[in-house]
């Protein structure tokens, strides 16, 4: 699409809806798309939760087709589900489960033209409002970031199923969230752009810097309660923040070089088995020391990690006793990725790698580990 110069872009989805027991609700949701939907999962969520959706669908007289995703997301493995919907002549894509599940779905109601929800049952990130599909090959390794038309039609966040999953799942959704807040900044301040392709609007940097005050003062509450399978009002202020303002704020406000270096640590040793969640949150660190923020403030948040259990180094990404060569890969890659771009300044290797050493020094002299 070519827009006049200029132009800006606001994307959210259609509805967005929050709360225990939520999931009952789909079918009351889902009456006004057709007869015949389309529900997409990984076999341990439809079997945990395939009859629940199926008494809730039949309840609005609609017909539910499932399709397992199994394995990877890859480009034959969407083919294969969208096939399934195409015999099945499906009117509605429901996506279920994690992010995979939701991205798979996605990319069934793009080759088939379809609507499309999202329902989560963990909160790790903020992909459930977005309109882009990540797309991997059977190693795991990303090929393609496909993005629909338009974001989802309906995001349905149930928190009682949110608080039943393991706490390193929301712990990881903070961690991506986090950053957003400094990422618009820098793509406002700079000439960045948003995935749109156009110019952010400060509606966004609004929202980004809202999810960041959400999660300082609710996250360590909102993980506890998370660790005791309840649902309370810091675990909902929490799910809000993770899924609909992260996912608010970095569509319409841009990503920048805390998500760019996730494209070396997914390649990294040790790392790349980290969670993304965990990776971006160590990306905020060298993201806020490449911007030459003060010690302190980087201290700040470092001790904000340590309370909570995000990662403040390397080493607890999983990479043992980095090196190097270790770093040389991470910065090589974090070059290649397009969000690299929307950072105020230009950034080269050598200062991504200086950036990196600045962050890894605070963490490693201990600031922060005293924490409470």
């Amino acid at each position: 699409m070519t827009l006049p110069a200029g132009i800006r872009i606001f994307g959210a989805p259609g509805r967005y809806l929050q709360g225990p027991g939520a999931l009952d609700a789909l079918g009351a949701l889902a009456a006004s798309y057709g007869p015949a939907p389309l529900v997409i999962g990984d076999a341990q969520v439809l079997g945990l939760l395939g009859s629940r959706l199926v008494t809730s669908l039949a309840e609005a007289d609609l017909t539910p087709a499932f399709g397992t995703l199994k394995g990877e997301i890859t480009r034959e493995a969407v083919a294969a589900l969208a096939a399934q919907g195409k015999e099945r002549e499906s009117s509605l894509v429901i996506g279920i489960g994690g992010g995979k599940s939701l991205d798979a779905a996605k990319g069934v109601a793009m080759l088939l033209d379809l609507p499309m929800f999202t329902v989560p049952t963990i909160a790790s990130n903020d992909s459930p409002t977005s309109a882009a599909v990540a797309i991997y090959d059977d190693s795991h390794a990303m090929v393609a970031v496909d993005r629909m038309a338009r974001n989802p039609d309906v995001v349905l966040v149930d928190t009682a199923l949110i608080a039943a999953a393991p706490v390193a799942f929301l712990r990881a959704g903070i961690g991506d969230a986090l950053a957003k807040k400094f990422e618009a900044e820098g793509c406002r301040a700079g000439s960045g752009v948003t995935p749109f392709e156009t110019r952010p609007l400060s509606t966004a940097s609004a929202i980004a810097d809202a999810c960041y005050r959400t999660l300082r003062a609710h996250a360590e509450a909102g993980l506890a309660a998370c660790a005791r399978n309840e649902v309370t009002g810091d675990l909902e202020a929490v799910v809000e923040a993770a899924v609909l303002m992260s996912g608010l704020g970095f569509e319409n406000g841009g990503l920048s070089l805390a998500h760019a270096l996730t494209r070396g640590l997914m390649r990294a040793r040790g790392t790349k088995d980290a969670s993304h969640g965990d990776q971006v949150a160590w990306g905020l660190l060298v993201h806020l020391a490449a911007e030459g923020r003060s010690d302190e403030e980087i201290d700040d948040l470092l001790q904000f990690y340590c309370r909570i259990g995000l990662p403040t180094c390397l080493a607890e990404l999983g990479m043992s006793e980095p090196g190097a060569d270790d770093i040389a890969l991470i910065v090589d890659w974090t070059l290649t990725a397009p969000h690299l771009k929307n950072f105020a300044s230009p950034l080269d290797g050598p200062a991504i790698e200086a950036a990196i050493g600045r962050a890894e020094a605070l963490a490693s002299q201990g600031r922060g580990r005293d924490a409470t």
